[in-house]
C-alpha cells in the first residue's frame, strides 16, 4: 500500500483512532504500511508484531 494515498491516510486513522494506538504502535503501522497489501493484511501483520514484540 502507499502510505501517500489518501485512501490509506485514512484507513491508517482510522485504524489508530478506532484501537488508540500509542506512539510505537502507530510507527510499527506506519513501518508495515509499505509491506501489506491490503488494510486487512495490515490489521493482520500489526497483530503479529504485537504478539512478537511481547516475547
Amino acid at each position: 500500500m502507499n502510505i501517500n494515498d489518501e485512501i490509506v491516510l485514512k484507513k491508517i486513522n482510522r485504524l489508530i483512532a478506532t484501537d488508540r494506538l500509542n506512539k510505537n504502535q502507530i510507527l510499527q503501522l506506519v513501518n508495515l504500511v509499505s509491506i501489506s497489501k491490503s488494510i486487512n493484511e495490515l490489521e493482520e501483520n500489526m497483530k503479529w508484531e504485537t504478539f512478537k514484540s511481547k516475547y
